[in-house]
């Protein structure tokens, strides 16, 4: 079986064919995710695959829709995901979870599994500064504590975006 973080990488990099930017992206919120489980629990696979492909569906989705939005991606996503994990051999109950992950990657609340969290939470570490103005650490710690799904994921938002007093 292929079915490691590694090989996983590997298949998201040839995928987005030299997009800099997305493969940055997803190897970032890996990192995040693996730092997350570590404290929260999980399942390994599902969380390292999830991570890697969560955005998977995003050039598809500008391709059919000409445009990137979170609910395109959610739609294309999945079908490009299931090739991938089946192709390097993850079980199907795994592959069924990540898929489910990489469907609602942008929809909280629809999926509440601690791997969905994991996930949700790396990607909005990875994302904060490009939504918010983490300028203002008053309003910014209060989107913290209302965005992130778990405990360990405020934790570390807040000790990467808000000052040190």
């Amino acid at each position: 079986m292929n079915g490691t973080k590694e090989a996983l990488l590997v298949a998201m990099e040839v995928y987005f064919n030299g997009d800099i930017r997305r493969i940055e992206h997803a190897r970032q919120v890996t990192e995040y995710a693996e730092q997350l489980r570590q404290k929260e629990g999980g399942d390994y696979l599902v969380v390292a695959g999830a991570a890697v492909l969560h955005d998977i569906g995003i050039h598809q989705a500008e391709k059919k829709y000409g445009s990137s939005s979170g609910k395109y991606q959610e739609i294309e996503g999945p079908p490009i995901a299931r090739q991938i994990l089946t192709e390097l051999g993850f079980a199907p109950g795994q592959i069924e979870s990540i898929c489910q992950i990489i469907a609602h990657h942008h929809s909280p609340g629809k999926i509440t599994t601690r791997d969905f969290s994991l996930v949700y939470d790396a990607d909005w570490l990875v994302n904060l500064e490009d939504e918010y103005d983490i300028g203002n650490q008053k309003r910014l710690n209060s989107v913290i504590d209302t965005v992130f799904l778990t405990q360990s994921g405020k934790t570390l938002a807040k000790e990467i975006y808000l000052e040190k007093t």
